[in-house]
């Protein structure tokens, strides 16, 4: 999702889980929670349909249930304007939660928020959006990502997103920063003890605008079945028009030992 405000559409149903295999990564983090592999799914506490979003406000741990949408969140596609399964407040902290299919654009953060060991199955429209001001932070701990046609994170608003023990796979893009929203911010994005699963085909971890000054930090980055090296660690972009990618001083901080391919 690329603006605050647009029309919606919906579709699918829910797919299973992933069985564990035993792989895991450390998490460079002041907040516990499971760490995440490729392979280390949870197997949810139940599963719950809504069909409207989810007001979070405070700390809301919803014990590893999953959460799907229905009749007006039944979308799953990449139609822009779909509304979240869950929308947090200011300051809000969301913990413990599965996002199954179909997962409409997942979760809108307002402001500052913390995403604590959340899982989506099957992203939607994206996984989570970050709307807040200039001065806004925002934090993913843990958790994982997967079947994202599109973006996994889209970040519309200010600020700065951190994010930390993640896991990724079958994705185009982890996370954006917004390229044509009607108001436009330098944003920040730090990526810490990420698991990568590579598709063969060309995806990128961080879509940054250069001539907005955005800066991308990438540490501890694991690509695994990758040996084309198709993963683009920081692509570099002039609003929507690509302009380049790689490491650099200003915009794309990190080295060729920050990224380790298995």
């Amino acid at each position: 999702m690329t603006s605050a405000t647009r029309p919606r559409a919906r579709g699918r149903a829910p797919i299973g889980t992933m069985a564990a295999l035993g792989l895991s990564i450390g998490m460079v983090m002041t907040m516990q929670a499971p760490t995440a592999s490729a392979a280390t799914w949870p197997t949810p506490n139940g599963s719950q349909g809504t069909s409207s979003t989810i007001a979070v406000s405070g700390t809301k741990d919803y014990g590893m249930k999953r959460y799907y949408g229905t009749g007006d969140l039944a979308g799953d596609g990449q139609e822009e304007g779909q509304d979240p399964i869950f929308r947090l407040a200011d300051g809000a902290v969301l913990k413990n939660v599965v996002l199954g299919a179909p997962a409409a654009d997942g979760i809108h953060c307002e402001g500052s928020c913390t995403l604590q060991n959340v899982w989506w199955e099957d992203v939607g429209e994206d996984a989570a959006t970050f709307r807040g001001g200039t001065g806004a932070t925002y934090h993913v701990i843990g958790g994982g990502a997967k079947k994202a046609a599109d973006k996994v994170f889209q970040h519309n608003g200010g600020g700065t997103l951190n994010i930390s023990g993640f896991a990724v796979q079958e994705f185009k893009t982890l996370y954006r920063s917004c390229g044509d929203c009607s108001t436009q911010y330098t944003r920040k994005v730090n990526l810490d003890t990420i698991d990568v699963t590579g598709t063969g085909s060309t995806a990128r971890l961080v879509g940054i605008n250069v001539n907005r000054n955005d800066v991308a930090t990438l540490r501890g980055i694991t690509i695994r079945n990758d040996s084309a090296r198709k993963v683009v660690p920081c692509q570099k972009y002039n609003n929507n028009t690509a302009v380049g990618s790689g490491p650099d001083s200003k915009n794309c901080l990190y080295s060729t030992s920050d990224i380790t391919y298995r």
